[in-house]
């Protein structure tokens, strides 16, 4: 791997063009499996045009490839401001809030070249103006650094947006089975199929009205004729009607895939039309081929959105390998306004041969590593877990514990062939037994390979133990919590799923702090929307939806809550010399809100809107209606 770690590289760099222009098509046996996109771009090679003018020589298609600023020390780029006659842009008369210990505050900041070139006073300065600088008035709003994602997945959420949207208030309209079936009906008579099929997507049978996933009857009664398939919340599950039920062969004789679940009628061999797990690969299988164009306009709007919550470097977790396509082609393409770590999905040692090396961004992508899925989602009761469920699903015993996705084996190989590579490892680890497979498996490569400064991620760590904490400061694993379920499902864990004493320790946060431990907190968007300021609220308050505090003691205060979204993000992702603080020869990221959220009630706090979102240097999103730069 790279000295570099993706900090500074720039085009042409040897370590990073390799991975960027490579022309080889999608793996279709391995990626047909992982994702709904596994045809998205059609088989088809990341020939476009930018690409092709790259290799070729040809700039005017190279052109379009953002790159990032280059890393130079601050009297360079203070220097450089000079000879232009003074800084790119100031923002003056606010309150500028770092994130750097050594200047934590100020009220102007000046940035040139997409990097910033100092933070002070406003007379300190004013003095860096030029009569071409930019200068904006912030008149008493607040800058934050641009808030990195710690944990997420921008190409699915892309995808996302072109489905009949089923999810529960807040962030969509089902509350019933009732109100899924008219919502479908409605998205086929405004949006139409697309290739024959009718597809939705963020149903949540713990917040509707029956408790239940939406079976093959109740998808029957919004059309016989048309193949109809949904998505979980949680993409832990899915559920199709008949049709679909036929075209992707499940059938009485079909059995359990490995790792997976189809689910049947009572006391019967009958599919009821919901998989869990892998086996939700025999639906993705058969459903259509996306339009890449079309992709990309959805991956335009996802980007907007994430913009307009502050956010400047985003994660694509557990991508398939269409979805890093769709990332290589929006990258060639000039479409990436957001800085992307990509985190491969791999379910096999062997597929570690064929990824991309982790290096530097190009076009504002970059490849982190990889990422690990080793068992399933608490609110859908398929996390792997010590001690039984509360209430065990349907069917199952009192002393049901979930499953594990992949054998301790595998685990084994694969996190020993990522140590032995130099490559960062991500492990999405709901459940406490999963976090004691990923730790174990820790402990036996850093056996192997030695120590070394890896930072290893658990993914969501929703119920890790006190004692897998302790382990985790041992070895180095970093937790990244997904705090958005206090809020999202906070009831229903107390209730049905871990009972009142696991629940209030899910995403453990201050626990971790109190260790001193390097942690983020994320929304996980699609599961959630990937709103910042509400997941900022419950890492504060921990306030569900019924108006109960779950877990009290593990509140965070508001400065340690911005910094698990800024500079723990950067952290996180090996970016911490460039990104999450506000400081000199640091890229110019920045989220501008009203308030200094230090001094909001913490009520509000998830009310917070953002102004503006500024991109090395450029701003790309406006809250004012006006348009970005």
């Amino acid at each position: 791997m790279s000295d570099c770690r993706g900090i500074g590289h720039r085009y042409g760099c040897a370590c990073c063009a390799p991975w960027l222009w490579r022309l080889a098509g999608p793996k279709k046996g391995l990626a047909s499996r992982r994702s709904v996109l596994a045809a998205a771009l059609g088989g088809s090679a990341f020939a476009l045009s930018a690409g092709g003018a790259a290799l070729s020589g040809d700039q005017t298609g190279a052109s379009k490839l953002r790159q990032a600023p280059k890393a130079l020390p601050v009297a360079a780029l203070l220097g450089l401001a000079s000879q232009a006659g003074g800084a790119d842009r100031i923002w003056r008369n606010g309150q500028v809030i770092t994130m750097d210990p050594t200047v934590p505050e100020g009220t102007a900041l000046a940035v040139s070249n997409g990097r910033v070139i100092a933070v002070g006073s406003d007379d300190e300065i004013e003095g860096l103006a030029g009569t071409q600088t930019e200068v904006t008035d912030l008149d008493g709003r607040t800058v934050l650094p641009g808030l990195v994602d710690g944990h997420g997945h921008l190409a699915n959420t892309a995808l996302c947006l072109g489905f009949a949207d089923l999810q529960p208030a807040p962030a969509g309209p089902v509350n019933s089975i009732g109100s899924l079936q008219q919502t479908l009906r409605d998205h086929l008579e405004r949006e139409g199929l697309y290739e024959g099929w009718l597809i939705g997507r963020g149903y949540d049978e713990s917040l509707i009205e029956e408790h239940r996933h939406p079976d093959r009857d109740d998808l029957d009664a919004v059309a016989l004729d048309i193949p109809i398939f949904c998505w979980h919340v949680s993409g832990h599950f899915a559920t199709g009607n008949s049709l679909a039920l036929k075209l992707a062969g499940i059938k009485d004789s079909t059995g359990d895939p490995p790792g997976g679940i189809i689910r049947r009628r009572f006391q019967t061999r009958e599919p009821d039309g919901v998989v869990e797990e892998h086996a939700m690969d025999l639906y993705t299988d058969v459903l259509p081929r996306f339009d890449g164009e079309r992709l990309l306009d959805l991956l335009d709007e996802a980007q907007r959105r994430y913009a307009a919550w502050g956010i400047t470097t985003a994660q694509d977790g557990a991508s398939a390998d269409d979805e890093i396509s769709l990332l290589q082609h929006a990258a060639a393409a000039g479409r990436l306004d957001l800085d992307v770590v990509a985190y491969p999905w791999v379910r096999d040692p062997e597929e570690l041969e064929n990824l991309p090396p982790p290096e530097g961004y190009q076009g504002g992508l970059r490849i982190g590593g990889a990422k690990l899925v080793l068992d399933g989602s608490p609110q859908g009761k398929t996390a792997w877990l010590t001690e039984p469920y509360v209430s065990p699903p349907e069917g199952w015993p009192e002393d049901y514990l979930g499953y594990p996705l992949l054998e301790d084996d595998t685990v084994d190989a694969l996190v020993d062939k990522l140590f032995a590579r130099g490559w960062q490892v991500m492990a999405h680890c709901n459940g406490d037994r999963s976090g004691d497979q990923f730790l174990d498996a820790v402990d036996r490569a850093t056996g192997t390979h030695g120590a070394g400064d890896r930072r290893p991620v658990m993914i969501h760590a929703q119920t890790v133990r006190e004692d897998q904490l302790d382990r985790m400061v041992e070895l180095g694993v970093l937790p990244s919590f997904f705090v958005a379920h206090t809020y999202y499902w906070g009831d229903w864990h107390r209730d049905a799923v871990l009972g009142e004493e696991r629940a209030a320790r899910i995403s453990p946060a201050a626990s971790a702090l109190a260790r001193g431990m390097h942690f983020t907190v994320h929304n996980d968007s699609p599961v959630v929307p990937s709103d910042s300021w509400r997941l900022l609220w419950s890492v504060v308050t921990r306030t569900t939806r019924s108006g109960a505090v779950l877990g009290e003691d593990q509140r965070l205060d508001v400065p340690t809550a911005l910094g698990a979204l800024t500079a723990e993000g950067a952290f996180q992702h090996f970016e911490e010399a460039d990104k999450g603080r506000v400081a000199p020869g640091g890229r110019a990221d920045l989220a501008i809100i009203a308030a200094d959220p230090r001094k909001l009630e913490h009520a509000a706090l998830a009310d917070i809107e953002v102004s503006e979102t500024v991109k090395d240097g450029r701003t790309i999103y406006r809250g004012d209606g006006a348009p970005a730069l």
